[in-house]
Parts: structure tokens; sequence; C-alpha cells
């Protein structure tokens, strides 16, 4: 077990993440020391039901518990939660008034504790504070927060951004404030995860690392930590996905994701998670999964704009480049990132959710809404860019030619 301890510096002169990050098998014994540190007395433990139903909490609440902390567990955690749900969440935190917040579970359970745990000592709803449309500014801190994913793959745990579903898309409250005080990162508790999460927030963490390499605002730091956690994830998934219970894939694809959610907090992601809200928001499909069936069709649209970029992709990715142009590499690279999806049993065309035709028109509009995200593509989309890429992903087309 390795334990990161690091205050941050922005974007040339600033990367940021949490205050300590605890990383390995087992590192979840270093809640007793973080419950010392903060001299907690009340905490307040939000958890996905399914992960209380089968225990995989005890442990955390036992050690809670053996310090003589008072332990509020709640379970009102829902995927892709909505604004009424954390809206009810944060006024049963006002109530309470912990002197801790630990979120325990996947990205929508450490996204919620993240909100919780900051509006708790802000005033008003989460809607005043939405990217998007909200006009308030959090002044207060909030309460400490530990983030406790039981994925490998989402970032939540190293992130200050929180994703609300609204009624055709999502938004996200994003102020520093909401970085965690302390992640743990343990393995061990991804080893029961089905096979379809662990595929589809695997790709996620793909994406992550890939749309961090190539946005406009990647740096030295980010891309080294890219270039890993893709080389990674293309040597682990496939194992961690179809053997559950390999241990060293398990630990691997952790390790992945944790890179992948440094790297992209600092870098930003682009396109792919832009277009993908609106298939969240309209169709309810888990956030991993609409990332992953948009991949590759928009790295067929914007590839000639990070050519030399692919190409390094291609060679931690361990794909034969011998006697092939830039152009041939980077269209290898797109083909193996359809591939990848299919070989985790994810699906590769909109249509198998259930998406039509005829929906394509609303998901360009709401598509290309997503300016934050959109702005940081190293090629810039326009409205028949995006209607084009959710076009292609309808019928499974790449225009690619290997």
């Amino acid at each position: 077990m390795v334990t990161y301890s690091i205050v941050g510096v922005l974007r040339m002169s600033e990367f940021m993440v949490p205050k300590k990050i605890y990383h390995g098998a087992g590192s979840l014994n270093n809640l007793e020391t973080i419950l010392k540190e903060t001299r907690s007395k009340n905490v307040f433990l939000l958890t996905d039901p399914v992960l209380k139903e089968l225990d995989v909490i005890e442990e955390l609440v036992n050690i809670i518990e053996a310090n003589n902390v008072k332990v509020h567990i709640n379970t009102d955690v829902v995927p892709e939660p909505s604004l009424q749900t954390g809206n009810q969440l944060v006024e049963k935190v006002r109530h309470i008034q912990p002197d801790l917040v630990i979120g325990v579970g996947g990205g929508s359970a450490l996204d919620l504790a993240k909100v919780v745990a900051v509006l708790v000592d802000n005033e008003g709803t989460i809607e005043d504070y939405l990217n998007l449309s909200g006009t308030a500014a959090i002044s207060n801190k909030g309460v400490p927060k530990v983030l406790i994913p039981t994925t490998s793959g989402t970032g939540a745990e190293v992130t200050d951004i929180a994703v609300f579903s609204l009624e055709e898309t999502k938004d996200v409250v994003n102020h520093e404030y909401l970085l965690a005080d302390y992640a743990i990162i343990d393995s061990n508790l991804t080893l029961t995860l089905p096979s379809k999460i662990t595929a589809a927030s695997g790709i996620d963490a793909f994406t992550h690392a890939l749309e961090s390499y190539t946005s406009i605002y990647s740096s030295p730091l980010t891309k080294i930590l890219a270039l890993e956690s893709m080389k990674k994830i293309e040597k682990n998934i496939r194992v961690a996905v179809w053997k559950g219970n390999d241990k060293y894939a398990r630990e691997q694809m952790s390790l992945a994701s944790l890179f992948a959610g440094i790297s992209f907090y600092n870098a930003g992601v682009a396109a792919v998670h832009g277009l993908a809200y609106p298939l969240g928001g309209l169709f309810n499909i888990p956030h991993g999964e609409s990332n992953a069936v948009l991949l590759p069709y928009v790295y067929d649209y914007i590839w000639p704009s990070c050519i030399k970029e692919m190409g390094e992709v291609a060679e931690v990715l361990g794909l034969p480049v011998d006697g092939k142009n830039h152009r041939e590499i980077a269209q290898e690279v797109v083909l193996n990132l359809f591939y990848l999806v299919e070989d985790v049993g994810l699906s590769t065309t909109l249509k198998d959710y259930g998406v039509s035709e005829s929906d394509i028109r609303k998901l360009t509009e709401n598509g290309i809404k997503q300016t934050r995200l959109l702005k940081r593509s190293p090629k810039q989309l326009n409205e028949d860019a995006v209607r084009k890429i959710y076009t292609n992903a309808y019928y499974g087309e790449l225009s690619v030619k290997v």
C-alpha cells in the first residue's frame, strides 16, 4: 500500500489533487487515522444501497464505531442523481450537522457526498450553483469529506465536480471546495463488482485518460498520468471484466482509474463526455456506457487534430506501427477503440439503447450546449459535426480505413 500526501499547484502554475490519497489493497484501514486527524465525533456516511445490503461497508462501519464515533448511514443514492435527490440529501445533512462526510460507492454516491459536505454550510439549493444556469457562488468550504470508490472508473474521488441529471441533459456543480480532503482507493472493494459495471467504469476511466491526453489544456504532468493509465487499462480491463476475482487486474484497474482521474481533473475531458451527457439525460443510459458508445465515433472525427498524440497512444496500447504513416497509425487507434468497447461486452451503437434516428435532432441540440466540455477538444465541433457523430454512432459507422 502506498500513501500519497500532496499539496497541489494549476496547469503550468496549478496542479490540484486531494490533500491525501491512500491507495492499495487494505488501504481502507487508514480511515482510523483520518477519524483521529479530523477529531470526528459525528459522521454522515452516504453509500449505494446495494453496498449496505451486501455488507460491503461493514468493515468501514466497524472502524468508525470502534473509535467511538456516531455514524448516520444513508442509502438514498440513485444512479445519475436528479436535483431533487441531491436537495433532499442536503436538507438531511443540514439537520444532522456532521463534522465529517464519507461517501462510498460509484460516481453518483461520491458526487452526492461532495455536494452535501459543502452545501451543509452554504445557503440555497443545488440549482443555485449549477455551471450552466446557476447564479450563486459557493463561499464556505463545508465539512471535511472522505471519498471511497467501489468502482475503477469514475475518478470522482479526486475531482471537484458533481454531476446531476436534468430533464434532457446533465449539468454540474464545480468548485475547488468539492475536492476531497481524503481519498481512499482500496481495490479490495472492487472484487465483487459485476462484469458490466466493471466494463463501463473501466471504459469511463480510459475515456478520462484519452480525453485528458488530447485536451488543449493538457500538460506534461497530466500526459504522463494519462499514458500510464491507458497502458494499464489496455493490459488489464479484459481480465477484470471476465475474471473479476483476479486481484492483480483489479489492483491495476484501480490504479489506472486514479491516474486517469487526476489527469482529467487537471486537463479536462471534452467531446466524448459532452455528447454523452444528453444520452444520460434523455435515455437514462449509464454514464460509463454513454462514454463507451461514443468513444470511437468522436475520435473518428477529431483524430486529424491530434495525430501526434494518437501515435503516442498507439505505442502504449501496443499496436503495430511499423511501415505505417501517421495517418494510418491514428486510424488504427480509432479502430482499436471500437474493438476495446466490443471486447468488454458493451454496445457500440445507439440503436442498442433504444435511440431512434429521429432522436438525433434532440441529442444534437443538447450536445452542442455543453460548451464547458466541447471547448477542450483539439478539434472544435459545430452543430453539423455533433450531428454527424451521433448519426455515425447510431448506425455504427466509422470512416477510418485501416
